[in-house]
């Protein structure tokens, strides 16, 4: 008898998830709503410019290699992945720059220019991180809670490295200078966590950063999510585009199968869900006693900021602007206060600043340059007040302006083409609870056993993966719960783990 499989939602969790099963002998669907796979990685395109609509950082390239290599097949023969250097060009209002490379000397050059005695105190930082991927990475980031017993057995090593504290506060330790503190502890709002509020534990994005170092695949991450959805399909997997699904089916407390918006009914032996969490429970289970149940209580956890991005194309390349630029605003901590905690729109931001170009010329017209920018803004449950419809708009011009003024001088001038994606935008778009960016934000009574489990607690046979679930957001924390889920559903069909 032929072992069947549907997952919902083809962003990188679940298309990795989809490739486990497969390679693993279950027959496999792979249902997205939109017309492209990616969700939060979906692509845009315009005038001849290539727009990567999410995640751009790729971090651990050996979790990807992983999928391919469990059918014999390696990753370099589906996608190439570039090396960027630096990691990331961090700049403030005052003037100063910091680049952060992985070259422990340059490192230490560029520490002691600003504040001598932090050398030291950032080896220790990094030492502290190396400690915290060891154990909260390597070791459980690939292993699901489903009891609170699983998170008893870890405590110890979690009180051990002060997982109560926050990023910030762990970085505040070793390092002394402000703007150092800054470089070194905005990481956790890669990930949807407030550096001020977020448990340590995600300290450990640094070390994981220094080990593998940041790549970015040629032809922007849209080419990775198309590499991994042909090695689904050379496996004999199914993808289903534009088919968005409307209910799980249940019969005798078991996921049966699945019904699609037009109607159409499809049985599978199991079901696993890659759309947002709460969505999964409050509108796909909608009809079952647990899916109202335990949206509810999910709604009630926090959830992390949303955030607002422009796409945009110049006809212009800008080879002076490294590929991953952080543009720090005048506040630090009170912008961020704002964006998690207050009701109104700040006046102030800070940016992220996308320029692959740099990297891979190919994804704008000769000479011409391909960007986005982004802005953490509070997510509508934060925020419900703002009106996106008539403030997004006025924010794309204040972000533009302030882009011209600090790194992209004649932005408006050389402008061909832009769009903008709002928390309205999440919300719609990618079905995500309040507009948030991130799901479930990372805090330390929100990890592990505490998140949304990969496996339903009360029916058996359905399944979570992506941000939602353990161990949480950005494309390692995806790709590290599908290996957490699919072992669970390998050994529920009585296979060994892919």
């Amino acid at each position: 008898m032929t072992r069947t499989a549907a997952v919902i939602g083809a962003g990188f969790g679940g298309i990795a998830l989809a490739i486990r099963l497969q390679s693993a002998g279950i027959a496999t669907t792979l249902f997205e709503k939109r017309d492209k796979p990616g969700g939060r990685a979906y692509v845009y395109e315009d005038q001849g410019f290539t727009f990567d609509g999410g995640p751009t950082v790729i971090t651990d390239p050996s979790a990807i290699e992983e999928l391919f290599a469990l059918t014999g097949r390696k990753l370099a023969d589906y996608v190439t992945l570039l090396p960027v250097s630096p990691f990331y060009a961090l700049s403030w209002e005052n003037g100063f720059t910091f680049n952060y490379v992985n070259d422990q000397a340059e490192l230490d050059r560029q520490i002691a220019l600003k504040s001598p005695e932090d050398v030291a105190g950032y080896r220790k930082f990094l030492a502290y991180s190396e400690a915290v991927f060891a154990e909260g990475y390597l070791k459980l980031g690939t292993v699901p809670f489903l009891q609170f017993r699983d998170m008893i057995k870890v405590a110890p090593q979690l009180m051990r490295l002060e997982s109560w504290r926050s990023v910030y506060a762990i970085v505040a330790r070793f390092i002394k200078d402000e703007e150092l503190r800054q470089a070194f502890s905005f990481h956790s709002l890669l990930v949807g966590g407030n550096p001020f509020a977020t448990s340590a534990i995600y300290a450990l994005i640094h070390a994981l950063e220094r080990r593998w170092g940041v790549w970015f695949p040629k032809g922007g991450t849209g080419a990775l999510v198309n590499g991994m959805i042909r090695l689904f399909q050379d496996l004999g997997g199914a993808v289903r585009l534009n088919a968005p699904i409307d209910r799980i089916l249940t019969e005798g407390g078991r996921a049966t199968g699945v019904v699609l918006a037009g109607g159409e009914t499809l049985a599978f032996d199991r079901v696993a869900s890659n759309a947002d969490v709460v969505h999964t429970y409050d509108r796909m289970l909608r009809d079952t006693p647990r899916g109202p149940a335990k949206a509810a209580k999910i709604k009630r956890q926090r959830h992390s900021m949303s955030l607002f991005v422009i796409y945009f194309g110049l006809k212009r390349h800008r080879p002076e602007v490294a590929h991953h630029t952080v543009l720090f605003g005048p506040r630090y901590k009170g912008l961020i206060d704002a964006i998690f905690n207050k009701e109104t729109l700040a006046d102030d931001f800070s940016l992220y600043l996308h320029n692959p170009c740099v990297t891979d010329p190919s994804l704008a017209p000769p000479g011409g340059g391909s960007f986005y920018v982004l802005a953490p803004v509070p997510h509508l449950g934060t925020a419900p007040d703002v009106d996106w419809q008539v403030e997004g708009p006025k924010y794309r011009d204040r972000i533009f302006a302030y882009l011209e003024e600090r790194c992209l001088p004649g932005l408006r001038d050389d402008l061909v083409t832009s769009r903008i994606f709002t928390p309205l935008d999440f919300r719609d778009e990618l079905n995500a609870h309040v507009g948030s960016a991130f799901s479930v934000e990372p805090i330390l009574t929100q990890s592990a056993w505490f998140r949304p489990h990969n496996r339903d607690d009360v029916i058996p046979n359905l399944y979570i993966v992506g941000a939602g679930t353990h161990p949480g957001a950005g494309v390692p924390g995806v790709i590290g719960s599908a290996k957490a889920t699919a072992g669970l559903m390998l050994a529920d069909a009585g296979l060994a783990p892919a």
